[in-house]
């Protein structure tokens, strides 16, 4: 549950996400968060993850308490990764107010030793790249599901027949008419959004891109 209110920001955008694999409400304060939010529901790797979980404090030099709450703890399928915990800001924010960040950032990083978490600070650099628009278009599809599991069938029996195709070559090759091939696009997509047939999802998606089966 998040630890503190995101109050409505006129400069910001703020708001709530729905994500199946957020404890409590998945909050944001800017389009950067709303956008990392939407990377961790569709990475298979993410078991869960909390927004603003814990509250950190700390004395400065002048003996005064202060104050942090990261954005995201994650927690992932594999052991081998670590929770961690993420700061998600603008690169410009960092420079700009690097004096009053530092210390926030040196008190997560010394709570994450203490935890065996990891704590992690990202970008715009590593969020708004092909892959996340490749995820804007997916998921909507993953989450509404499969339109027919007898398109399934059909898509995932052809696919296996052709090899390395793509969307349009595989809908072509299964009906003639256009109407047909157009409902069988929100399966094929929920295919490639959960992964059960490959696309690579760090290029522009198209109708031309080469698909194939998952090994």
């Amino acid at each position: 549950m998040p630890i503190r209110k995101i109050p409505k920001n006129y400069s910001n955008v703020t708001g709530i996400a729905a994500h199946s694999k957020a404890e409590g409400q998945a909050m944001f304060e800017s389009t950067l968060e709303r956008d990392f939010l939407m990377l961790l529901e569709f990475d298979n790797n993410v078991e869960r993850f909390e927004v603003q979980p814990i509250k950190l404090e700390w004395k400065n030099n002048l003996g005064k308490t202060r104050s942090y709450t990261p954005d995201v703890l994650v927690y992932y399928k594999q052991s081998k990764h670590k929770p961690t915990l993420y700061e998600v800001k603008y690169r410009e924010d960092i420079n700009k107010n690097w004096n009053k960040l530092k210390p926030k950032f040196k008190a997560a990083i010394s709570f994450c030793k203490e935890s065996n978490w990891k704590f992690k600070l990202i970008t715009e650099i590593e969020i708004k790249n092909a892959y996340l628009e490749s995820v804007k278009f997916l998921l909507p599809f993953v989450r509404q599901g499969a339109s027919s599991e007898d398109d399934m069938m059909i898509l995932d029996d052809k696919i296996i027949q052709l090899g390395t195709t793509t969307p349009k070559e595989l809908v072509s090759s299964i009906y003639s008419d256009e109407w047909n091939q157009a409902r069988l696009l929100p399966t094929l997509w929920y295919l490639i959004g959960s992964r059960q047939i490959q696309i690579d999802l760090n290029s522009k998606i198209t109708m031309s891109s080469n698909i194939w089966k998952r090994q």
